[in-house]
């Protein structure tokens, strides 16, 4: 499940870029510390893009836009926010940890595009567009299991003519619809 989730984190950061919503609609969850379980956890990730670190990236995918026309899809992205944590045992955390995040994706603006709930092992997958209209202003994914979870929050809207670029690469198959 983590490389699908890497995966699906990896594209999607690579086609967003941010736009302010009409409804009211924030496409920027509030991510709590989790600090308590930060001493609990084999290991953890704290990851967040944004700000001068972003231009940066941004600059190096400038540079190498001719090599890999992708890399262009890194120039409008705003912000990424992942946090995991594995744990060696199983119930080391509760829903409640990350129950304050999954009730935000019920606000207006949030579509649910992947639900996929496994009961044994038990493991929670769902993936979340935050809209305006028929423009994507960010992603969500939560995905848990017995002793680990996984938050990513990536703020902006997907270009749908720049997904079609991706075939071929980060292990997205090419397909026609003639086929």
């Amino acid at each position: 499940m983590k490389s699908t989730l890497l995966l699906a984190a990896l594209v999607a950061s690579a086609t967003l870029t941010f736009a302010p919503g009409a409804h009211g609609a924030s496409p920027q969850l509030t991510i709590p510390d989790f600090g308590h379980l930060k001493q609990k956890a084999v290991d953890s990730v704290d990851l967040t893009v944004d700000g001068m670190l972003l231009r940066i990236a941004k600059k190096f995918a400038r540079d190498e836009e001719e090599h890999d026309p992708a890399l262009s899809l890194l120039s409008d992205i705003k912000s990424i926010r992942v946090r995991n944590f594995e744990f060696d045992e199983d119930g080391a955390y509760s829903m409640a940890d990350i129950d304050s995040v999954r009730k935000q994706l019920s606000a207006p603006g949030w579509s649910s595009l992947v639900q996929a709930h496994k009961r044994e092992p038990k493991e929670d997958v769902d993936i979340y567009l935050c809209m305006d209209g028929e423009k994507i202003l960010g992603l969500a994914i939560i995905a848990s299991e017995a002793r680990s979870f996984t938050i990513v929050n990536i703020i902006g809207s997907i270009d749908i003519d720049k997904i079609a670029q991706l075939e071929g690469q980060f292990g997205i198959p090419k397909h026609s619809l003639g086929e």
